[in-house]
């Protein structure tokens, strides 16, 4: 059952594949099931059943249509507090493309940009000077960057968060890790590095879903979704960033691979269940709501 207090769901998506196709579902043949659109409309009653009250809908396509339709989805819809939408931080007028983001319907909800590094073709990109630029030009008006990549790009974040400290960078599902017994060597020295910056902050998200590897405890189609084999990962998040710079997120409804979103928002909460109610109340709510600026 969800705590007492309200949650805040820091990272889900929105898809209408009548609207515009979501090519990244075409990468693998694991994502059939995502091949479908999937509406807020969906999202909404599992997310109140849940004792999730607000949520911050992220990007997903590196199209500039998407994030105006995302601000009228935030305007309009009381559960979406913020967003995190995509802009081209290399173009030349990234700060003019900012304020117009800004003065359409919704537009006091953006509250982050994010760059889908994942399958950007520029391994380079994070560290080229124009991007350089670009993110100067969030921070210059308040926004956050979203950092989606895979672990081999961490130690290139440590660099541009280090390279503008006046912008807070949040790390999306702890850097894409694999979920194994032990956390990968490679990934915690980055991971840790990236924490000792104090303009950075990590999302719990993309993990939930994740089953125990065979043979672990929680393995075998457990119906009580066992969540020990996570436990070293929420402590070495623990450990590096703190509560006041971890957040829940659901990653909805990629996490619907794995996990239904009601198991997804009870594994959160019963992995917490053992920090205090402070620790667990920024985890679940209040850090999610300091860096996205969300209200109530």
């Amino acid at each position: 059952m969800p705590p007492a207090a309200a949650i805040v769901d820091a990272h889900h998506h929105v898809w209408d594949l009548t609207v515009r196709p979501q090519p990244f579902l075409d990468s693998a043949a694991a994502l059939a099931p995502l091949r479908r659109s999937f509406l807020l409309q969906e999202l909404a009653p599992q997310a109140t059943a849940a004792g999730v009250t607000a949520t911050v809908v992220v990007q997903t396509v590196t199209e500039p249509g998407e994030t105006p339709e995302l601000l009228t989805l935030a305007a309009t819809e009381p559960l979406v507090a913020a967003v995190v939408g995509w802009t081209d931080l290399a173009a030349p007028s990234v700060a003019d493309a900012l304020g117009e983001l800004a003065a359409l319907p919704g537009g006091e909800r953006l509250s982050g940009v994010r760059h889908p590094l994942l399958t950007e073709p520029d391994p380079d990109w994070l560290e080229r000077a124009d991007v350089g630029r670009g993110l100067s030009a969030l921070a210059a008006v308040g926004l956050t960057f979203d950092l989606v990549l895979p672990p081999s790009k961490l130690p290139a974040a440590v660099r541009a968060a280090a390279g503008v400290p006046d912008l807070r960078f949040v790390l999306d599902h702890l850097g894409n890790v694999a979920v194994r017994p032990r956390p990968d060597p490679a990934w915690a020295a980055a991971f840790t590095a990236l924490a000792r910056l104090p303009n950075t902050v990590c999302k719990l998200s993309g993990i939930f879903s994740v089953p125990a590897p065979a043979g672990e405890p929680g393995s075998g189609g457990d119906p009580d979704r066992s969540i020990a084999h996570l436990r070293p990962y929420l402590d070495l998040a623990l450990d590096s960033f703190g509560p006041d710079r971890l957040m829940f997120g659901s990653d909805w409804p990629v996490c619907t691979l794995g996990a239904s979103y009601p198991d997804v928002v009870t594994a959160a909460v019963a992995l917490t269940g053992t920090l205090s109610s402070a620790e667990r109340a920024a985890i679940l709510a209040d850090t999610a709501r300091a860096v996205y600026g969300i209200r109530g």
